[in-house]
């Protein structure tokens, strides 16, 4: 019987690399969005991934969805917490609101999403967690403390959690990607994409086919004994 994984933020960019990735390993494929129906449905249509609509960072909205995806597909073996959002700024210039919303959604919406599926990988023995972090996460970024702070505390959400799930055959594992060519990275005006390149030891950006490559590894059978992990994957930027 096919595994059945959800993968958050998972109709675009490098969600929609995983997606594709776990799809390729024979696993059925949820995928989560928040907004734009219009390019879920393209996305659903290109690629026959079903797509489902709920916003990670809401609780209960989170229960519900994979409640409706275990209903769909089967039960969820396997959770991809891709889903994130920017609102940077300087300190003295960031509201309440674009801090609490990164955190609502980045750090929290990995937090919803285990505490929908844990306990159920647990009780059938079997599960794979894979938060997606990030090198700004790791090693910090200017204007940008709130997404530090989230993207740094989902790889101590990794290491905790992981030891909860180590005995019952839960891992938990994260990947902290560089800067990938998606369309966020594409919108960065060339000058300043040209002075990050130019700190990038391998000489350009990351592909997301990269990032899911790491991603399926780690929900394999193979990657059964590597749990509380992060997985950098940066072109040597930062080595952590």
């Amino acid at each position: 019987m096919s595994k059945v994984a959800v993968v958050t933020g998972g109709t675009r960019g490098i969600g929609e690399a995983i997606s594709l990735a776990l799809k390729d390993m024979g696993i059925l494929v949820a995928a989560n969005y928040a907004g734009n129906e219009e390019k879920a449905r393209q996305f659903s249509e290109r690629t026959g991934i079903k797509s489902f609509k709920w916003d990670v960072g809401d609780h209960e909205a989170c229960i519900d969805g994979c409640a409706a995806v275990a209903e769909d597909l089967g039960p969820i073996d396997i959770v991809i917490n891709n889903a994130g959002i920017t609102r940077d700024g300087v300190l003295a210039k960031m509201s309440f609101e674009d801090w609490n919303e990164v955190m609502r959604i980045n750090l929290g919406g990995c937090f919803n999403m285990a505490k929908a599926t844990f306990n159920g990988m647990r009780e059938r023995g079997w599960g794979r967690i894979v938060n997606i972090g990030s090198i700004n996460g790791q090693a910090g970024q200017y204007g940008q403390v709130n997404y530090a702070a989230a993207k740094s505390g989902i790889h101590g959400f990794t290491k905790a959690l992981a030891q909860e799930g180590a005995k019952y055959g839960v891992t938990v594992n994260a990947i902290a990607p560089g800067y990938i060519d998606t369309d966020m990275v594409a919108a960065v005006p060339p000058p300043v994409l040209e002075k990050i390149v130019a700190k990038i030891p391998v000489g350009r950006l990351g592909q997301a086919e990269e990032i899911a490559r790491g991603v399926a590894f780690l929900c394999g059978e193979e990657a059964g004994f590597v749990t509380g992990s992060t997985l950098s994957i940066n072109g040597g930027q930062h080595m952590y």
